[in-house]
């Protein structure tokens, strides 16, 4: 089993990094194999609406000169999805919102890419916002068929500085939660 975790943050190893990071070790544990895609490190342009993906149903997009072909293969392996941004403006980062616009195109042009697959969501916040951001990426999950993995609270937590969410203890315990949540639900899925 692995799962990929995406950070949407613009800042590599920032706040939404150790979240992500926090819900891995949980996994880790379980023997689950995670990877950590950081946004940061690789151009995601928007979607320009072609609908050229419905027409070639190729599992692709025709922009070909980004990651986003690249990362969604890696989605479509992988037996879970971890999102996570912090919130900017009261939403998700634009390389987030371009990930999952462009990603939504492709999938609804091949239907069924996601089904089944477990996800999660996470969110790094200073201070408000961060349901409008949760509720934009647990969207995405839900209408692509994915099971999502709750945990004992929303899946958000605060903090401004890098390493500062470290600092909000409920917050990351409910991250560990949701680890042992999504390796729960991944188990019982893949050793039936």
């Amino acid at each position: 089993m692995k799962v990929l975790g995406i950070n949407g943050s613009p800042r590599k190893d920032g706040n939404t990094s150790i979240l992500i990071q926090t819900v891995f070790n949980e996994l880790i544990k379980e023997g689950i194999e995670t990877e950590l895609i950081q946004l940061s490190e690789n151009k995601v342009e928007g979607c320009k609406a072609c609908r050229a993906c419905h027409k070639n149903r190729n599992k692709q997009c025709v922009i070909t000169d980004d990651f986003f072909n690249e990362c969604l293969a890696k989605m479509l392996a992988s037996d879970g999805i971890i999102l996570g941004s912090p919130v900017y403006s009261a939403g998700v980062t634009s390389q987030m919102k371009a990930l999952i616009d462009r990603a939504s195109m492709v999938l609804a042009g091949n239907k069924g890419l996601l089904k089944y697959k477990v996800g999660a969501s996470v969110i790094a916040a200073r201070r408000g916002g961060a349901i409008s951001a949760f509720d934009t990426l647990n969207n995405f999950l839900y209408s692509k068929e994915m099971i999502l993995a709750g945990s004992s609270y929303w899946n958000m937590v605060y903090g401004n500085a890098i390493g500062e969410v470290e600092q909000d203890k409920e917050g990351i315990e409910n991250m560990k939660n949701l680890g042992q949540n999504m390796a729960w639900i991944l188990k019982k899925i893949y050793n039936s």
